[in-house]
Parts: structure tokens; sequence; C-alpha cells
């Protein structure tokens, strides 16, 4: 019977912490706001160069293990001089395999992975080459083969996709260093707002909180409200992040893949990806708002 009433106790008493402490961002105000906008520049910023980091890391691992090069047509060749290309492309050195795709099946492909919005170039709208996909014998020769073959006749350009990879690591080398410190600072920002909105309560409340210990209220008892107000602020401010970043990506992968795809590369599909993010955010956001308010009970909550 006993236990039955601790547990009755704790959930009321867990119920009325969780009330106050969305009574307290309410009072708060503009300190609220601060510390909300805080968070949520923050965890925009990190999220984004996640994203980064992870795609450029994926794009990496395609290109190490791509043995494939795609030879773009010039637009008018015709059908004999594609033969001959296709016997030239043969006989480059370490070259196992050349497949003709046209640029219907180019479209095909790009249809069956970006969806019916591709549907409008169908015909003489088709923008995409005709291209033929060199496999190489193995990836150590990619680049030399690519050079070979972009030297050729009625070819455009060959593409292996290196270049567009090594441009996106370059960047995301950049963004790892230079972007981590600046979210580094802004976390530094967010929790140091956060803690002062603590305090305002605290201070504000600093009677009550008097009268709670002489009646004998426990030091958990008093600091759980401030503890719950933190993590409010933080996955209230984790709220446009993973607005910003579920509707972005999606938009921002649906740009580039086409790109990508005919370069055999492709981005972290937003099914594989999205919710890392989101999960990241949230739980991100609760964290830098728990850790605004531990910092700030310890230096102000004198119990």
């Amino acid at each position: 019977m006993k236990r039955k009433e601790n547990t009755s106790l704790m959930i009321r008493n867990f119920f009325r912490h969780l009330l106050e402490s969305i009574k307290s961002v309410k009072r708060n105000g503009w300190m609220t706001l601060a510390s909300v906008s805080a968070v949520t520049i923050t965890l925009t910023m990190a999220g984004i160069f996640l994203a980064v980091i992870m795609n450029a890391t994926k794009l990496a691992q395609d290109v190490e293990g791509n043995v494939e090069v795609t030879v773009f047509v010039d637009i008018g060749t015709k059908d004999k001089e594609l033969k001959e290309l296709k016997s030239e492309l043969q006989d480059i050195n370490h070259v196992d395999k050349v497949t003709f795709s046209s640029k219907q099946d180019q479209l095909k492909k790009l249809q069956k992975q970006m969806g019916d919005a591709w549907d409008l170039f169908e015909g003489d709208s088709n923008p995409l080459y005709d291209v033929y996909v060199v496999k190489a014998t193995d990836a150590q020769y990619i680049r030399p083969v690519t050079r070979e073959a972009s030297q050729l006749s009625n070819v455009f350009r060959a593409n292996y996709g290196g270049n567009s990879a090594d441009r996106i690591i370059q960047m995301a080398k950049v963004v790892r260093t230079w972007g981590l410190a600046a979210a580094a600072l802004l976390v530094f920002v967010a929790i140091f707002l956060i803690s002062n909105t603590i305090r305002i309560t605290i201070i504000s409340r600093k009677t009550e909180i008097q009268i709670m210990r002489l009646v004998g209220a426990k030091n958990g008892y008093i600091r759980w409200p401030f503890f719950l107000e933190g993590g409010w602020i933080g996955l209230i401010g984790s709220i446009v992040p993973i607005l910003i970043l579920t509707y972005g990506y999606s938009q921002v992968y649906g740009l580039a893949a086409p790109y990508l795809l005919q370069s055999n590369l492709e981005l972290l599909r937003p099914n594989q990806i999205i919710w890392i993010l989101d999960i990241t955010m949230a739980v991100g956001g609760y964290l830098i708002g728990s850790l605004g308010s531990v910092i700030s009970m310890r230096r102000f909550l004198k119990i």
C-alpha cells in the first residue's frame, strides 16, 4: 500500500513540476524568446554541417569504390560516329567493358530515382546526353581512363564523379573546421542565455523557494521545475531547425541528385538521413536546454 502511495505521489509531483515549468516559460517572455532563438540558430547550423559532412563521406566512399566512367557524347553525333567512339573507348588500356546508354535511358533512370517530376522532359524536351558507361578493370585506373576518354572525338566530357566529390569533400573540411567552432560558440551562447532565463526565474521565486525549504522540501523537488523549463526551451528551439532540415534537404536532394546520378554518384536519400537529423536536433535541443538549467542551478540556487 505504501509503495502505491509513493508511486502515486511521484506521478502527481511530476505533473505539478511539468505544469509549473510551462507557466515559467510563459512568464519569462522575452528572455525565453531570446533563449529559444539562440537554440534555433545553433541547431540549424549544426544540422547543416552534419548533413554536409555525412554526404561528403558517402560521396568519398562512392568515388573510392567506383570503377565506371561516364562519357557524355556530343549532341548531334551520328550512328557511325557512335560506333567508332565505342571502338576507341574499348581500345583504351585497362577498360573492361563499354555500355551505351541513350538519353532516353538516362531519363528513365532519373524518373525511377526522382519520380514523376521528370516526365515533363519526355521527347524533344529531354535535356540529357547520350552516354557511354566505361567500366575499368580496377578503381586505380579510373583517372587515366577518364583523361584518355575525354580527349577522343565527339566526347563532350568524361566524368567519374571525382571532381564533384573532391570539391564537396574540400568544402566539408572547411565546414568541419570552422563550422564546428562556430557551432561550439553558438552552443555556449545558447546555454548562457538559457541559464540566465532560469536565473531570473529563481530570483523571482526566491521567497517561495525559501518557504519550500522551511517546510522540508527536498532539493530534487525544488530543482525539477527549473530542469524541465530548460528542457522545454531546448525542445521549442529545435522545432524550426527540424522543419528547415526536413523540407530544405528534400529540395536540395531534388536539385542535386539528377546531376550526380549521371556521374554514378548519389547523395543520401531523404528517408535515409532526415530522421537522423530530426532526432539529433530534438535530443540536442533538450540537452542544451537542460545543461543551461543545470549550470544556472549550480551557480544561483543556493539550497
